[in-house]
């Protein structure tokens, strides 16, 4: 799986995980909240923010039909209708630049899922480094290959979809002439649960279709996205909010930022970690052996003593016969006196 260039940053096995702040919709509609979530994320150390570009009216219609209210009981947004939701969770698009220059400014990439063509172009002419696919947009083929069309690196959460939806995502983005994709692994729940994550998936994912896969975590805490970092993801999203008692439409399922933070050093040491199959132990380690156990003399013996398990013990440090010896120097005799204290080695052995 080859590396990608996102902007300035490599993505890739061989590089730490490239950490996304997504902003949703949490900023309230308030600008200022919003740019200091950007501020915040870049502080945390988040490689980037990512915001979502759409409007109401091209998410949704502004039908009040039971077809147009979210009716799951457990579900964070239950009985708001889908364009009074939207409406509160966009972000206007005379937002972006302003946020996206900020982000830039402080040493982050910026980007956006785009929902309709319209946003691809409008996006591309911010010239944003990348796209995202939202779980929900993996089957708008037509939305795919518009953004694939663009020469941007594309990412696309999977989300609920199939094999083979993914694979005519997949498909539809490299026929329209993108080759760099990453997918990631996505719960569509919200928030999720670390039982239906499956982050077995990953590896499956990444060797079923050759694309360097991440995840799009939308469970409570960092643990789950710290567990993926061992199974291959090269990126991760996690939603953020500044504070989770304030309110947001995603609030409950976002990270703060001091947790956002946690996030980028515990990933980041998660990847170092992994490195290759050893055994014996790494340079690092080999002054360590030296307090490994061997054969010492642990009383004055004279010249023709036998040795017992009285006046020999097995102790610390390493410096004597190893204890795999002991029986074969269990009664053999001193060749000349010994002081307490001596290790022991086969030349004091008559």
């Amino acid at each position: 799986m080859h590396d990608i260039q996102l902007g300035h940053f490599t993505v890739g096995a061989r590089h730490k995980p490239f950490i996304i702040a997504e902003l949703s919709g949490n900023h309230s509609q308030q600008l200022d909240l919003a740019i200091a979530m950007v501020e915040a994320a870049a502080l945390a150390g988040a490689h980037a923010i990512k915001l979502q570009t759409y409007t109401a009216d091209s998410m949704t219609l502004d039908v009040a039909s039971d077809d147009f209210v979210i009716k799951e009981q457990d579900s964070l947004w239950h009985g708001e209708k889908l364009h009074a939701l939207y409406q509160k969770a966009a972000t206007p698009y005379e937002w972006h630049k302003v946020l996206f220059a900020k982000a830039q400014e402080l040493g982050m990439l910026a980007f956006s899922s785009p929902f309709d063509e319209a946003a691809v172009d409008f996006l591309a002419e911010l010239d944003v480094p990348c796209f995202k696919i939202a779980s929900f947009e993996l089957t708008d083929l037509p939305l795919i290959r518009k953004a694939a069309s663009k020469g941007k690196p594309l990412i696309m959460s999977t989300g609920m979809a199939s094999l083979s939806e993914i694979e005519q995502a997949v498909t539809t983005a490299k026929q329209a002439g993108c080759d760099d994709i990453i997918l990631l692994k996505c719960t569509s729940t919200y928030p999720a649960e670390p039982s239906n994550t499956n982050l077995l998936t990953i590896p499956h994912l990444a060797q079923a279709f050759g694309c360097q896969v991440g995840l799009s975590d939308h469970t409570a805490g960092i643990g789950v996205s710290v567990a993926a970092v061992a199974l291959g993801t090269t990126v991760i999203e996690k939603h953020f909010v500044l504070d989770r008692q304030a309110g947001g439409v995603d609030a409950a399922f976002s990270l703060e930022p001091h947790e956002l933070a946690s996030l980028v050093i515990e990933t980041s040491r998660a990847h170092q970690a992994m490195g290759q199959v050893t055994y014996g132990g790494t340079a690092a380690e080999e002054k360590s052996k030296q307090y490994r156990r061997s054969i010492y003399v642990a009383q004055d013996i004279v010249a023709g003593e036998q040795f017992d398990n009285v006046n020999l013990r097995i102790v610390r440090p390493a410096f004597g016969l190893a204890p795999k010896h002991w029986d074969t120097v269990l009664g053999k005799t001193a060749k000349c006196a010994i002081k307490k204290g001596s290790a022991l080695s086969w030349d004091l052995i008559g």
